[in-house]
């Protein structure tokens, strides 16, 4: 159905707990006669929908136009698809997108936009859709419905992921080692049962989250039980269910994640917050935090970390992307599991594409590869019997 095309990048040589092939650069992406249709959805149903606009125009701005015929689909707050004729015309006369892209133009169906150009290419779905109805296995699974291969985590791996309770289940059970933490459910937990407890277990100040959002959105360190209740009405706000965990005292290192079966990881990226942790404005108004990339770390360190974060991503069932998030103490439990984000920001500042850059890929074949592993495993997907 299609050739074999092959590049190369410079290679980097960090220090490497094993050889990296994606660092070698064994970059490698299905063509045909006809470029590849790139659908490029952004926006959604979710508090992160602004964040994804950014996202969107960032990858769209940096995608091979020899390869790839671009289509940038917008999903309005209400649901409503939009393809965005206007941001596909201006990638083709070289125009600079705007900064976040916005979520207008012409309302198309779905099934029909994402299915009907079939026999003009093969179309691959780039979900950049951060938070619920995005990056929960809800649009993952309308795909897998349509039958189209798309870039990232699957449905049980992107649900997993999602919902930071459950990830923390399956970490446990994987012996990944991950701060203290206990669950609020709305309408089964006693809220002051849930406080003192948290008090008690955890002490504190201990952090609040919804258990299904990221980009720190609700996100409270509190201090006190006043405080506690207050970031539990406010993460009530987004979800359900509220995680709180103990305020840890160590160093913020994340590391970015591609492949499948035998994923390869990036050198460690830190973060060192501008403010009292690394909320949404420390990520996408002051930019006050530094980025250190790569980490400054000991060899032994670094290549624990390295194992730690493939580790997680096979034990998550995740394909394609991830960041994988931990907190470092040096001189007490080592390396910390935080979370596991499926559809990482690909924004200039953003972690996941600077430690991939880092590493010795840049940020155009880190599209590429991307797409390869979706026609991949959409591949696998595919061939499996459905006879009895």
């Amino acid at each position: 159905m299609c050739s074999r095309w092959l590049s190369r990048v410079e290679t980097h040589k960090p220090p490497l707990h094993r050889e990296n092939s994606i660092a070698r650069g064994r970059i490698v992406t299905c063509m045909s006669s006809r470029l590849l249709r790139l659908v490029v959805l952004y926006g959604g149903v979710s508090a992160e929908h602004d964040v994804s606009r950014v996202t969107a125009a960032h990858v769209l701005a940096a995608a091979d136009q020899a390869k790839y015929d671009l289509v940038p689909i917008g999903i309005a707050k209400d649901g409503t698809w939009l393809r965005n004729d206007k941001a596909s015309a201006a990638i083709a006369d070289g125009t600079p997108l705007p900064d976040a892209l916005e979520v207008a133009g012409t309302v198309v169906d779905p099934l029909t936009e994402l299915r009907g150009h079939a026999d003009e290419a093969i179309t691959v779905v780039l979900p950049l859709l951060h938070g619920p109805h995005g990056e929960d296995g809800t649009i993952q699974g309308m795909l897998e419905l349509f039958k189209l291969p798309y870039v990232g985590a699957g449905v049980l791996s992107s649900a997993v992921c999602m919902d930071k309770a459950m990830a923390k289940i399956v970490a446990a059970q994987a012996g990944i080692p991950q701060c203290r933490w206990i669950e609020f459910r709305d309408g089964v937990d006693d809220p002051d049962t849930i406080v003192s407890r948290a008090v008690e277990e955890l002490g504190l100040p201990v952090f609040v989250k919804p258990a299904n959002l990221g980009s720190s959105v609700g996100i409270t360190k509190a201090h006190d039980e006043r405080e506690l209740d207050s970031a539990i009405n406010l993460a009530l706000r987004y979800d359900n269910v509220v995680i709180i965990e103990e305020n840890v005292t160590g160093r913020e290192i994340e590391v970015a994640v591609l492949g499948d079966t035998a994923p390869e990881t990036s050198v460690p990226g830190e973060i060192e917050p501008g403010s009292e942790f690394y909320d949404y404005e420390d990520k996408y108004v002051t930019g006050a935090a530094r980025l250190v990339i790569p980490a400054v770390l000991p060899d032994d360190a670094i290549a624990e970390v390295r194992e730690l974060a493939a580790r997680t991503f096979t034990a998550m069932r995740c394909t394609g992307m991830a960041r994988v998030d931990f907190f470092y103490e040096a001189d007490g439990r080592g390396w910390l599991l935080n979370e596991v984000n499926t559809i990482p920001g690909f924004t200039p500042g953003s972690m996941y594409p600077k430690l991939w850059e880092a590493t010795g890929v840049p940020y155009a074949d880190l599209i590429d590869q991307l797409v390869t592993f979706a026609l991949e495993v959409h591949r696998r997907r595919v061939g499996f019997s459905t006879e009895h």
